[in-house]
């Protein structure tokens, strides 16, 4: 791991431990403001996985959430299975913008300024998020190596064949 990844990851994770202890201890206040959010959210999700037991209650919500906020936080700080902290990390963010910071909800100035900046901050927490999710750390991706793989059957089976060709000429000139 370069020094960048070990000094990024730490850094880019805080912001997600200390708001989700935040949400532990005042679930209560998250939830009113998430329920605007969950309340659309869930009987979509509902309906997309029947059998699923989702929880409806927002304080249910806004915990999971917030654990979940630690534990893929607690992972990319310590750079354990980072692509997919930093996944789950992102997927947390969203919700939780829009529930946390409507800025066009505001009435005043001020609030709606100060809204819109945290809109825009975690917006930008966002898009780190999603390069930390496709970092590869200096390593090729799966998607690199499927085509590498294929690549190199290609040019085998190619080889497998010439011989093949040749062999049977061979074999042909001496039946003659």
């Amino acid at each position: 791991m370069t020094i960048t990844r070990l000094l990024a990851r730490p850094m880019l994770a805080t912001i997600f431990v200390a708001g989700g202890i935040n949400a532990i201890r005042n679930t209560e206040a998250h939830a009113v403001k998430a329920k605007k959010i969950t309340d659309r959210v869930v009987p979509k999700v509902q309906q997309a996985a029947p059998g699923a037991p989702i929880p409806t209650d927002p304080q249910t919500l806004v915990r999971i959430n917030a654990g979940a906020q630690i534990l893929a936080a607690a992972a990319l700080a310590t750079g354990r299975a980072p692509r997919l902290s930093a996944t789950v990390l992102a997927a947390s963010l969203v919700p939780t913008t829009l529930a946390g910071h409507p800025f066009w909800e505001e009435s005043d100035p001020q609030a709606k300024a100060a809204q819109r900046l945290q809109f825009m901050k975690n917006t930008s927490i966002l898009g780190g998020l999603l390069l930390a999710g496709v970092d590869t750390d200096g390593r090729p991706g799966l998607a690199w190596r499927a085509r590498r793989a294929a690549a190199d059957v290609r040019r085998e089976a190619k080889q497998v064949a010439k011989d093949a060709r040749r062999e049977a000429k061979l074999a042909k000139a001496q039946l003659t």
